[in-house]
């Protein structure tokens, strides 16, 4: 049964003409795509896992289903998760529950709402099937879920070639990033277009984190075959966005040392990249590798500024030591205060010219103590960025659209209770909502 499709993202694809019957076999039963892939590709990939080298990993269950083109001409691809077993399964089922399908639908929709760049969910269907799980109420409902993404291609695919010392797949691998995702990456000599290739992952990966600590977003699970090199957000399964600023904020029960902690996530995506750059060892001198790293930190900085000051409705001062030293201030209240993380940028989204919106909050009392009274000036000190955009129907309302995980449990009960899709509805509407009025 067809429980969610994209149909925003159908149309950027060409696919929103499908009926439900044709959407079900393709995406389903996964009958090709005319003049696409004939057959699905499961991938094999290595990977760093909490830090651990683990040669064994592949498409357990998933796999490359087709290749389209947006509007805008990028390449995009349909990936599959709970499609069944492949050759790369380890033992598992294959299988994907239902609840799996819903919690990345919800923090797919919610990051691109909030600006950051992810992999979006495109479709999700209910296969009937019962499952058994460890880490939830068995048996529970089955589902086959679509993602769309702008690569495959994870740190762990380098990482691989690397580890077989393929030289010839290594090279056929990095031309074939540059030509897909990085052209201005190009240069006639392989060591070259190795480094200049590296340094593009390097940032956009350092712009894709600082956009996740500016949305209060956890991944959970920051393994280097669970990055891929265009820098987009995927394969977040125990993900968490934070309820209040919290630098220990852990969000897979299994990560027992804090590995990928909320406050962690920069460092480790570092050290992720010091692993991409080990693997192109086979293509390109440490020292020329080490110098292509460097941007990273840059990227993630103004990442981080900018992606803030997106969130607020307000223009940064585009003088990084001021823009900084707001930042230090604004989350260390964030911090100390325990404000609410979602609330607070609702609340403040355009400065001065939403004060009024802020003395009324539920947090109000937040707002008149001595340790906000800077960040109060540095907030009503920057120029709104189109202001009118607080007449829009979301800002109307008391509260943000958030996704703190008691918000997903509360929806998920009456679907597995009772079938009941209303709350999901609700949530999807209104992260619609947000999503449209954050873009204009």
């Amino acid at each position: 049964m067809l429980r969610w499709r994209n149909q925003r993202w159908a149309a950027e694809t060409g696919l929103d003409h499908l009926s439900e019957d044709a959407w079900i076999r393709h995406f389903a039963h996964f009958d090709a795509l005319p003049g696409n892939l004939p057959e699905p590709l499961a991938m094999r990939y290595h990977g760093h896992q909490f830090g651990t080298y683990n040669p064994q990993l592949g498409d357990g269950r998933g796999f490359l289903f087709a290749q389209l083109r947006d509007t805008a001409g990028r390449l995009l691809d349909l990936g599959t998760k709970g499609s069944g077993q492949t050759p790369y399964s380890r033992q598992g089922d294959g299988r994907l529950t239902l609840k799996g399908g819903v919690r990345e639908i919800l923090a797919a929709s919610y990051l691109e709402a909030l600006g950051v760049n992810t992999s979006k969910a495109f479709s999700l269907v209910e296969t009937g099937e019962q499952l058994s799980r460890n880490d939830e109420p068995s048996p529970t409902r089955a589902s086959v879920l679509v993602r769309l993404s702008h690569s495959h291609v994870r740190f762990g695919t380098f990482q691989r070639c690397a580890w077989h010392e393929d030289r010839e797949s290594m090279a056929r691998l990095v031309d074939y990033c540059i030509a897909e995702f990085y052209p201005a990456a190009d240069a006639p000599e392989m060591a070259v277009r190795t480094r200049n290739l590296l340094e593009s992952v390097a940032i956009a990966t350092g712009r894709m984190i600082g956009q996740w600590m500016a949305a209060g977003f956890v991944h959970g699970v920051m393994n280097t075959d669970n990055f891929n090199i265009t820098g987009e957000t995927f394969d977040f399964g125990p993900w968490r966005f934070l309820p209040v600023s919290d630098p220990n904020f852990t969000a897979a029960y299994f990560d027992s040392q804090g590995l990928y902690r909320f406050g962690r996530q920069p460092v480790q995506g570092g050290w992720a990249l010091q692993q991409l750059a080990s693997a192109m060892l086979l293509l390109a001198e440490a020292d020329d590798l080490a110098k292509a790293l460097v941007p990273y930190e840059a990227a993630y900085r103004e990442s981080f500024i900018a992606h803030t000051h997106h969130l607020l409705g307000l223009e940064p001062e585009n003088d990084t030591d001021t823009d900084i030293s707001f930042l230090q201030a604004f989350y260390a209240w964030m911090t100390e205060s325990g404000a609410s993380w979602p609330q607070t940028f609702f609340d403040w989204f355009g400065g001065n010219a939403s004060a009024a919106r802020a003395a009324s909050s539920p947090q109000a009392n937040l707002y008149t103590t001595a340790q906000f009274a800077p960040v109060h000036a540095a907030l009503t000190e920057r120029a709104p960025v189109r202001p009118e955009r607080l007449s829009h129907a979301y800002f109307q309302r008391a509260a943000p659209v958030s996704l703190i995980i008691e918000e997903v449990e509360t929806l998920w009960a009456p679907i597995a209770e009772a079938d009941d899709w209303s709350l999901f509805h609700a949530k999807t509407s209104h992260i619609e909502e947000a999503r449209l009025a954050l873009a204009l």
